[in-house]
């Protein structure tokens, strides 16, 4: 199903986020939180939501997709582009529809979108899907970004070279927020290159992924944008308390959910999803045996068997 109501919210800041209604206008409310962070929300038809039972929403954060100022001007403000802002975006385009209540979902980085979000206003919530879970804590983020190399020790030798020389034995994330900071586009971009060889190097086991998906997907502007705003959230643990997330899962008590992760998710393992079931008694983990980060149709089906689910609530 396409859209059928667009638009821009100012939502401070000197940002306008782009927004899509899709769907039913009267069907039950759901917002998609687009992963990334910095990717931007699908281009085109949406899939997985019946659209005579649901109205559903999907925008672009700050700084990436069709929102405007664009991440891979160098003079945007990343300042004013923290988790805490999206969180309060997402409520004032709640408010700005007309919405009491919504399903959320969020995959990857919307995964721990939606779990803070939902932190901060439970009431608001009335389920929740997240496939791909992820609570952005500092050891997530290590794992990903340093402690993969068991795996790919190739791979990462060089994206750990192409920082200087002097950065290589430290936070190698920060080191790549500095030079997504440079005022020459030839230095952002070959930066950005070589982030996305990684990412994609530590997907490339996965059986049922796309080879090459991220360097496929995020070319040009979009390529600047993303990595910028990774490294920019990565590099400061989205402005999160260390188990943040996982400390603050009673709020969620009452609330269903799914969450669907893949058995071979080697940036996201697992482990993160089932901490999180285990501290939300309302939330069914499905683990997908055939799946790694990227999904697999079984993932799929399992996401549409919640949607189904929960659209009749």
């Amino acid at each position: 199903m396409g859209p059928y109501a667009t638009g821009y919210l100012d939502v401070g800041d000197g940002n306008q986020i782009y927004y899509e209604e899709l769907g039913n206008p009267d069907g039950k409310p759901a917002v998609n939180l687009h992963g990334g962070p910095g990717a931007g929300s699908m281009v085109g038809p949406t899939r997985g939501w019946n659209p005579e039972k649901w109205r559903v929403i999907r925008f672009d954060q700050r700084g990436c997709g069709r929102s405007t100022p664009h991440a891979s001007d160098p003079a945007t403000d990343m300042s004013v582009n923290t988790t805490h802002h999206l969180v309060r975006d997402i409520e004032l385009l709640r408010e700005h529809l007309g919405i009491e209540k919504w399903l959320v979902k969020g995959g990857s980085w919307g995964a721990s979108l939606a779990l803070v979000y939902a932190q901060a206003h439970p009431e608001r919530v009335t389920e929740m899907i997240i496939p791909a879970v992820t609570s952005t804590r500092p050891e997530e983020t290590d794992w990903l970004y340093h402690g993969v190399r068991r795996i790919f020790p190739e791979a990462w030798d060089r994206f750990r070279n192409h920082v200087p020389e002097a950065e290589r034995d430290g936070n190698l994330v920060q080191a790549y927020s500095r030079l997504m900071e440079n005022p020459d586009r030839a230095v952002r971009e070959a930066a950005a290159d070589e982030w996305m060889r990684w990412e994609d190097a530590v997907i490339s086991l996965e059986s049922n992924g796309k080879p090459g998906a991220y360097e496929e997907d995020f070319v040009g502007d979009d390529r600047l944008a993303f990595v910028r705003i990774c490294a920019h959230y990565f590099g400061n643990d989205a402005w999160l308390e260390p188990g943040q997330t996982l400390r603050d899962m009673h709020k969620l008590h009452g609330i269903p959910a799914v969450l669907v992760h893949g058995r071979h998710d080697l940036g996201s393992p697992v482990y993160t999803a089932w901490e999180l079931a285990q501290a939300w008694p309302d939330a069914k983990l499905v683990v997908i045996e055939d799946s790694g980060h990227t999904g697999s149709q079984a993932m799929g089906q399992a996401l549409n068997e919640a949607t189904e689910e929960f659209s009749k609530r």
